[in-house]
């Protein structure tokens, strides 16, 4: 296969404390010999696991890159042990734009795995991760949240796998995060994400969805810092004291977990995150915006449990995810 067109100023075998960038050429009208320069940092000490840490996979998703740039400028050599590297905005063109996708190329970052070296942009940045910086890692953390249009409770998330032994010690590393809620979380197009190509090379691989909204709270932003050094921590690629919290189990069985709206309207939520509900249950209402003296459209729970996310603007379109509903796991 073709080497990858991205290159960077960080020896990833160098000692110490390393700031540098991800440099993928790309010619515009802005600048004919230009370059997308993709922020990262490296801290390395010795021998030891290798972890990756990765914010802003979505572009309008900030607790990652909050806690990863404060991180970065905080954690000394003499604390690590191995290699700890930090990326805090993944796709740094749809972090500019405060976009989920790249304005380049409208690439998710999330579907475009394993990527391509001849590819879009968003693909050739997918390639490097996928065949420079997950075969150096033996852990690794993708800092997700609602973005603009979705919110949740906050929590980490580990994946049912095939291979139940690599699975147990994701849902570990899951728990070590230390975010009030700990999600089996089920993907319904899994296949080109960025957690299938860690997992599919054997990494520990534990992801987030932290708060959502298009911004932070102190709370998301805490919650993002003491996870990420709690996980260097389980790791055994950092030393310092962890943050115990209790953590909600949550887990999703199938399909019925998600509520998809069929018609386009004003959002009235009658179930926020975080409530319980049973089957059966009104979850919201869709008003015709059109014209009054319009039934709303009405949703209701497709199964018992715990909701953890829901629409977050307050008009909605065909498609769009409504709500989602976990099960609790005691």
């Amino acid at each position: 296969m073709k080497q990858s067109p991205v290159t960077t100023d960080i020896d990833f075998e160098a000692e110490g404390v390393h700031h540098g960038h991800l440099k993928l050429p790309h010619s515009d009208d802005r600048s004919a010999w230009g370059a997308i320069m993709t922020p990262l940092a490296m801290i390395k000490n010795g021998k030891g696991p290798t972890v990756v840490v990765t914010g802003a996979n979505h572009g309008d998703e900030y607790e990652g890159p909050v806690a990863l740039l404060n991180l970065a400028n905080e954690i000394q050599q003499s604390e690590v042990t191995g290699r700890i590297i930090f990326v805090p905005m993944m796709n740094y063109p749809a972090f500019c734009a405060g976009k989920r996708t790249s304005p380049i190329d409208d690439g998710n970052m999330n579907r475009a795995f394993p990527g391509n070296p001849d590819g879009s942009t968003t693909e050739k940045i997918a390639d490097y991760f996928n065949r420079t910086l997950l075969p150096l890692s033996d852990y690794v953390l993708d800092i997700h949240s609602g973005g603009r249009t979705l919110n949740f409770v906050p929590f980490a998330a580990a994946h049912v796998l095939d291979d139940k032994q690599q699975q147990a010690r994701c849902e570990a590393a899951m728990r070590a995060f230390g975010a009030p809620y700990s999600v089996m979380l089920l993907e319904l197009d899994a296949d080109s994400m960025y957690d299938t190509a860690a997992e599919n090379q054997g990494k520990v691989f534990v992801s987030t969805e932290l708060g959502g909204g298009g911004s932070t709270s102190c709370i998301t932003n805490e919650i993002a810092r003491t996870g990420v050094l709690n996980f260097c921590v389980h790791a055994g690629a950092l030393k310092r004291d962890v943050v115990v919290r209790e953590s909600v189990n949550v887990d999703m069985p199938d399909g019925n977990c998600f509520i998809t709206s069929a018609s386009t309207g004003l959002l009235e939520l009658t179930a926020d995150i975080g409530d319980t509900v049973e089957k059966g249950d009104l979850m919201a209402r869709i008003h015709n915006i059109e014209r009054t003296g319009v039934d709303p459209i009405l949703h209701h729970a497709p199964i018992s449990g715990i909701v953890i996310g829901r629409h977050h603007p307050g008009l909605i379109k065909p498609g769009d995810s409504l709500a989602v509903v976990g099960v609790l796991v005691d």
